[in-house]
């Protein structure tokens, strides 16, 4: 999972997308906020879309993952990565 910024008409929003140990893109979702409230959403709408159970998410150090994972997910195991630049 990760979350890069985009710009729509000026403003800035977060695109979060999530993609399967194969590389296939799980799902996308567009928000103007990247806190807990905005992980916990992601979460959410990834999982109602999951047809097997997820046993590990793999995402970058935001610290709004780990609290959100915590309530959506609490049985799944969490690996936190740094980011590397190109």
């Amino acid at each position: 999972m990760d979350e890069v910024i985009i710009r729509i008409n000026g403003l800035q929003h977060y695109l979060w997308r999530s993609v399967d140990q194969d590389g296939d893109e799980l799902d996308i979702l567009v928000q103007k906020l990247r806190d807990k409230k905005a992980a916990k959403k992601f979460l959410k709408k990834l999982l109602r879309g999951q047809q097997a159970n997820t046993l590990n998410i793999v995402t970058d150090k935001l610290r709004s993952y780990p609290t959100a994972k915590r309530v959506v997910m609490p049985c799944v195991e969490h690996s936190a990565i740094r980011k590397q630049s190109l």
